[in-house]
């Protein structure tokens, strides 16, 4: 049994004020709308649980009224951290739930080929993410003004979701963190803090996250352009 859990119960700010961007349009449908679709075309995909904001659930509700679902799915609400977020989504996860694959909900463009790499990967080492090499050239900055070190940019990976788990690892992992007060922006942080090997995936085509304007006519091109 695999579990999906699509985390959209963040406020995101970069979009601008008052502007909520898992509802824009994107090619004709919302943002989170395509995420969503992506995992519920997915074979490997059991159940999907989607955690939101208490007040966005009617807006859920319509969407999945719209449209064919294939999977089953579950309304959940956040919590104050991203991992409490995640913990809440595992808390609804089928019973019998193996491995769990975690998303950002304003990555629209994410592959089915992804999706299904990252669940195997987690499959063998019980960890594994989605991550592209750094092709820029990186310099650390102790005070943002000057460039305080060169970085070898051959041993950087920039990491995405899916974040995938087996259920009894990220559990752990989350658990953990709670208990000592811990706080973890990425779910394969907290398994690096209690020893858990992750495996990393690449990420052969886009699969940006949406958070500033510029980011949505990319987005569009790389739906248009069929990215499967």
């Amino acid at each position: 049994m695999v579990t999906a859990i699509i985390v959209a119960a963040g406020r995101g700010t970069r979009m601008g004020p008052n502007v909520d961007k898992l509802f824009l349009e994107l090619a004709g449908r919302p943002v989170v709308l395509h995420t969503w679709l992506r995992f519920d075309a997915c074979p490997e995909i059991d159940h999907v649980v989607l955690v939101t904001r208490p007040e966005l659930k009617p807006e859920f509700e319509k969407l999945a009224g719209r449209q064919p679902l294939a999977k089953p799915f579950t309304l959940v609400s956040g919590g104050k951290e991203r991992q409490d977020s995640v913990w809440n989504g595992l808390e609804a996860a089928s019973k019998g739930t193996e491995i769990v694959a975690i998303q950002d909900a304003a990555r629209p463009c994410t592959s089915g080929e992804l999706i299904t790499a990252t669940i195997a990967a987690a499959r063998t080492t019980g960890a594994a993410v989605a991550a592209s090499p750094v092709t820029d050239t990186i310099k650390e900055s102790a005070d943002g003004q000057f460039v305080s070190r060169h970085l070898d940019r051959a041993r950087l990976w920039a990491v995405q979701t899916p974040q995938t788990f087996r259920f009894e690892v990220i559990r752990r992992a989350i658990q953990s963190a709670r208990d000592k007060g811990q706080v973890f922006t990425d779910d394969t942080a907290a398994c690096e803090a209690i020893g858990q090997p992750v495996r990393l995936v690449n990420s052969s085509t886009p699969n940006l996250k949406v958070t500033t304007p510029a980011d949505l006519p990319l987005a569009e091109l790389y739906l248009k352009l069929g990215i499967k």
